[in-house]
C-alpha cells in the first residue's frame, strides 16, 4: 500500500514512525513536508523517540505532491488552519482512487455528510468556507479518524511518543467495506489499537466535547489541565460550555450519555498536561480556534440554540489568538 503522510508533526510523525516498523513490502511510505521539517527529514530521516531510546526512520519526503505521485492512502495530520492550503495537494496525492484518512482535531469538513437528521449535508463554514475543501476531498473518499494518543515534536523532524495508541476510524456515511478493513488491519499491525466505528461522527463529537474547553482555557490561562479542573470556578465554566455543546449534539442526532463531571474525572487522571492549543500559542503557531470552538457555535446558531458560554469562550480565545497574530477569519474562496 502506498501511503503518504501530510503533516509531519506530533501525530503525523507518529503515524510515519509506526508504519515504518511494518515488515518490508507492506507499505511504500512517503511524506509531504515543508520548511525546517522538510530539510531535517531529508538530511537525517525522521527521528522517533520513545522511553527506550530513539531510532532513525528513513522516509521519502517532498515539498510537492507531483514529486510523490498518486497514493493509495493519504494520512492528513495537519492542524485546522492549514487545511485549506494543503487540500489541493492532498487531492492530487489521492488521485482518482486513493482514500484520505483524517487525523485532525475538532469538527471536520465532512462532519454532516451522510449523518442524516436535521443537519444532513450541512457545510460548516467555520472549517470549510464555501465548501472548497469538500469539493476537492469529497466525503465518499474520506476515512474519518479520532486519535487517542499523545506525542510531541521537540524539534523539526523529531517525534516523541508520550503515551497511548488508540485510533478510531470509519466512513462518514457509516458503511464498512474491504478497503476500510484493509486500512484497519494495516494500522493495527503497525501498533495502533484500532476500533472501526459504525458512526465516526459520534466519536469525533465525544472527543471534541472534552477538548473544546481544556484547549482554549489552557491557552487563555497558561495553566495545565490539572490546575484548570482543580479550580471549582473554572471547572464550573467548562461544565457550562459542555452542557451547551451537549444540547447541540442532541439536536442534530448525537446525544452524549454522560455528565461533564464524569468527563472531568477522566481528564483529571491524565495529570498536568499542556494542551495542544497552549503549545501552539507558546510556539507562535496558528491556533485551532475555528475547528474546536467556532464550529460548535456556528452549529448551535444554525439550530437556533442559545450558547452564551460557548460565545464567551470563543470571543476570548479568538481575541487572544488575533492579538498574537495566530488567527484570522476564515476567508471565502475566490470566485
Amino acid at each position: 500500500m502506498k501511503i503518504c503522510i501530510v503533516g509531519l508533526g506530533a501525530i503525523g510523525g507518529q503515524f510515519a514512525a509506526w508504519l515504518h516498523g511494518l515488515p518490508a513490502g507492506r507499505v511504500e511510505l512517503s511524506a509531504l513536508a515543508r520548511g525546517a521539517t522538510l530539510e531535517a527529514v531529508r538530511t537525517q530521516g525522521l527521528i522517533a523517540e520513545t522511553a527506550d531510546g530513539e531510532r532513525r526512520v528513513p522516509l521519502r519526503v517532498a515539498a510537492s505532491a507531483a514529486e510523490l505521485g498518486p497514493q493509495d492512502l493519504v494520512v492528513l495530520a495537519v492542524k485546522g488552519p492549514a487545511l485549506a492550503a494543503v487540500a489541493p495537494a492532498v487531492a492530487e496525492l489521492a488521485g482518482a482512487q486513493g482514500q484520505v484518512l483524517t487525523a485532525m482535531n475538532g469538527v471536520p469538513w465532512w462532519f454532516f455528510a451522510g449523518l442524516g437528521g436535521p443537519c444532513d449535508g450541512w457545510i460548516v463554514q467555520s472549517v470549510d468556507p464555501g465548501g472548497a475543501v469538500g469539493a476537492l476531498l469529497p466525503a465518499a473518499r474520506v476515512i474519518g479518524g479520532v486519535v487517542h494518543l499523545s506525542s510531541s515534536t521537540p524539534a523539526p523532524g523529531r517525534v516523541r511518543h508520550v503515551n497511548g495508541n488508540g485510533l478510531i476510524i470509519g466512513h462518514p456515511a457509516g458503511a464498512r467495506d474491504e478497503r476500510l478493513d484493509a486500512v484497519a488491519t494495516l494500522l493495527a499491525d503497525a501498533g495502533f489499537a484500532v476500533t472501526v466505528s459504525e458512526r465516526i461522527q459520534r466519536d469525533v463529537w465525544f472527543k471534541l466535547w472534552g477538548n473544546m474547553t481544556i484547549n482554549p482555557v489552557s491557552a487563555l490561562t497558561g495553566a495545565t489541565a490539572d490546575r484548570i479542573l482543580d479550580d471549582p470556578l473554572v471547572r464550573g465554566f467548562c461544565s457550562a460550555v459542555m452542557l451547551e455543546a451537549q444540547a447541540i449534539g442532541a439536536a442534530f442526532g448525537i446525544p452524549i450519555d454522560q455528565q461533564p463531571e464524569q468527563r472531568h474525572a477522566v481528564t483529571r487522571k491524565l495529570g498536568a498536561f499542556r494542551s495542544s492549543m497552549l503549545q501552539d500559542l507558546e510556539a507562535g503557531r496558528p491556533m485551532e480556534v475555528d475547528a474546536l470552538v467556532g464550529a460548535v457555535r456556528e452549529i448551535g446558531q444554525r439550530l437556533g440554540l442559545a450558547t452564551p458560554n460557548i460565545d464567551a469562550l470563543l470571543g476570548l480565545v479568538r481575541l487572544l489568538a488575533q492579538q498574537r497574530g495566530l488567527w484570522s477569519p476564515p476567508a471565502e474562496p475566490a470566485r
